[in-house]
């Protein structure tokens, strides 16, 4: 048999597999059942933004808060990402407008050599927070995982979030199921590929978000709370 003759035998077989609908009535089903697919497919996104979006606001004009959140966004040889950077500069700012009193920085550190929290620490002092004012959480594996910590384990009530601005609106829903009063600052990015790939995993990401607010699964590591937020506030009074 030739090559010709199996890619036909191939596209014949996958037709049949397929077994499209042949009526008018059966093709008109197929579309209604692909469009109600995508309507639910849809529906964690949209509740994100209309849950969320009277909250986002920017450095200027976000209400201050005892506590700022930030997320980790990954590292560069041992450096904050670019867009990890980005979050911590508007961080930053936010403490130079006297906005926050105390930061939460919080990120991945589950293997050896990758440390997101201290060199977000580090970062922020570079850049004139003190380091007496930032506490470290070494466990914000995810989104939710670091906003139920936040609360659970550091006793954080009110703060503001930090992170981009195609991601806030998922912290702050998670944030506000996890117990906390948030307002959320989105760091906006040119549109190219990182922030395209950044909105699509959204997309993705908002199914699960909607089960974790529903459901509010321990995260993966709990521990003893955690005085470090409280410290630091009571210092500063």
């Amino acid at each position: 048999m030739g090559v010709g003759e199996r890619v036909r035998r191939a596209v014949r077989a996958g037709r049949a597999r397929l077994r499209l609908p042949k009526t008018r009535r059966g093709r008109r089903r197929a579309v209604q059942v692909v469009m109600a697919l995508s309507v639910l497919a849809l529906l964690p996104a949209t509740w994100l933004r209309l849950a969320t979006d009277s909250r986002v606001r920017t450095v200027a004009d976000v209400p201050s808060a005892p506590v700022a959140v930030v997320f980790g966004a990954g590292l560069w040889n041992g450096e904050p990402s670019p867009y990890l950077a980005h979050r911590l500069d508007a961080t930053a700012e936010l403490y130079e407008r006297g906005k926050v009193r105390a930061i939460l920085v919080t990120g991945d550190n589950s293997r050896h050599g990758y440390d997101e929290p201290d060199a977000m620490r580090t970062y922020l002092v570079r850049h004139g927070v003190p380091d007496g004012r930032i506490v470290s959480d070494y466990a914000g594996f995810d989104t939710w995982d670091s906003c139920s910590r936040a609360e659970r384990i550091f006793g954080v009530r009110r703060a503001v979030l930090i992170s981009q601005d195609f991601h806030i609106r998922r912290a702050l829903a998670l944030c506000e199921a996890a117990g906390i009063d948030a307002y959320g600052v989105g760091v906006a990015e040119p549109r190219d590929a990182t922030w395209l790939f950044g909105g699509a995993r959204e997309a993705v990401a908002a199914g699960k978000a909607a089960l974790d607010a529903v459901f509010k699964p321990d995260p993966q590591f709990l521990g003893p709370r955690e005085r470090g937020i409280q410290r630091v506030l009571e210092g500063s009074r």
